[in-house]
């Protein structure tokens, strides 16, 4: 991709009356669940889900078994990860949903469009500079369209303060602040799965932030032009442990008498939703979910921090830590009209027996707007019912309705939004290798 490299809009995604998309899901984790269970309950007047495709016929068996137990539906034509080109030839789907591991989403994104289908991917789009480039290559060429799945967007908090900022309560915002942290449930399970190793998801500053990233991009309506970071595994792995006087001699937790006092341990054996979708599935696709947090090979940082500068003037200071006692946020915002302040206490998370996060009891969010030269106001946030603080319906009916949405706020996220949020991290990525700042522009054309 080179500065002249034009900007690519996506086409309508407007479904005419009396004709239903197909859409096709190639990996077939946890997250897929949330993609089939839209299209085989909330939208199947206009939607059908016509192929299911992973490395393991056990995940499509129990995808397809609980499509039929929960919705009813009819078994959905499944292919090995081998036969994706001969799913497209044979179900004819018009777009890919893929949810594969992060590494592998340019693989299937670029066949996908090679055969000629639009796609819809989990976020983020990609790893690193050289596969969006790649990414980018073939939508130039094949003029197929692609959407990133920033559900963030649309939960009713994030409304409410781009609806602030864009109405003008701030003035043109100038500096942001960003502070998360995740506890030691929500954050370890990164470093049981395949999220440990940088090679497969880019590390949390492109896997977890690009969530953050978006926001932001989105929030003061710009994109990334300079980042400088610093990164490090300070708790999870062997040698923070061992530095701690910690050792832990086991490679995962199933089977392992030693690990059975754990907090950390996670047990596939102990549900039928873990022992189905990933233990029994292990002999096919040699993916283990419950390694140990404190073991051999993590890459992946658990401790970051980032300063950015946009290319509307704005700076950013954003930090990310995976190892809280307790979950949540502080995002404040200045502008040269005002401030707004949010912030976000969790309760501890606990994975429930699909491992999904879920929280006990009621957690805290404040939102303050601070006028110049006025008094503060409490911004009332409404409530929204569904995952991800409400966003996860928003989203999936922009995705999958097949109507005409009035989205005056932007919240559907575009190609260019997906690789602004990437951009961020990878170049953060870039930097703590290097110790230097990085240019986005030299590793990615972000308009």
């Amino acid at each position: 991709m080179t500065s002249s490299s034009p900007v690519i809009e996506p086409k309508s995604t407007f479904t005419p009356p009396n004709s239903k998309k197909r859409y096709a899901v190639v990996g077939l984790g946890a997250r897929a669940r949330m993609f089939t269970d839209a299209l085989a309950c909330n939208f199947s007047d206009n939607s059908e889900i016509v192929g299911l495709c992973d490395i393991s016929p056990t995940r499509i068996e129990w995808h397809n078994n609980r499509l039929h137990e929960e919705h009813n539906h009819a078994p959905v034509q499944g292919y090995h990860a081998d036969d994706f080109e001969k799913m497209i030839a044979e179900q004819k789907p018009d777009t890919i949903i893929v949810t594969t591991f992060d590494a592998l989403h340019h693989e299937y994104i670029i066949r996908a469009m090679n055969a000629g289908c639009d796609v819809i991917v989990e976020k983020p789009m990609t790893i690193d500079a050289e596969k969006a480039n790649e990414i980018h290559e073939t939508m130039r060429r094949t003029g197929r369209d692609l959407r990133v799945t920033f559900n963030v967007r649309y939960q009713p908090l994030s409304t409410k303060v781009r609806e602030l900022i864009a109405g003008g309560a701030i003035g043109k915002p100038l500096a942001v602040n960003f502070n998360y942290v995740l506890d030691t449930r929500h954050g370890a399970d990164y470093f049981r799965r395949w999220h440990r190793d940088k090679a497969n998801s880019g590390g949390l500053l492109v896997h977890k932030a690009t969530h953050h990233f978006d926001l932001v991009n989105w929030l003061i309506d710009s994109v990334p032009e300079e980042v400088f970071a610093f990164g490090d595994l300070k708790f999870y792995g062997h040698e923070a442990a061992e530095a701690r006087g910690e050792k832990y001699d086991y490679e995962r937790y199933t089977g392992s008498e030693a690990s059975k006092k754990d907090p950390f341990a996670l047990r596939l054996d102990e549900t039928e939703y873990t022992k189905t979708l990933y233990l029994d599935a292990e002999k096919e696709s040699g993916y283990v979910r419950d390694k140990n947090v404190f073991g051999e090979g993590i890459t992946s940082e658990d401790t970051m921090g980032v300063l950015a500068k946009f290319r509307n003037g704005a700076i950013m200071n954003y930090s990310l830590i995976a190892y809280a006692p307790q979950e949540g946020y502080e995002l404040y915002i200045t502008g040269d009209k005002g401030r707004i302040e949010v912030r976000m206490q969790r309760p501890p998370h606990v994975l429930d027996e699909n491992l999904e996060n879920i929280s006990e009891g009621e957690g805290t969010t404040t939102v303050r707007l601070f006028p110049m030269f006025s008094e503060p106001q409490n911004i009332e946030i409404p409530k929204a019912e569904g995952g991800h603080g409400g966003g996860d319906n928003l989203m999936l009916q922009h995705l999958f309705s097949g109507e005409k949405i009035d989205d005056p706020l932007h919240r559907h996220a575009t190609y260019n939004d997906g690789l602004a949020s990437l951009a961020l991290g990878v170049a953060a990525n870039k930097s703590i290798a290097s110790g230097q700042p990085v240019c986005v522009r030299d590793l990615m054309n972000v308009e």
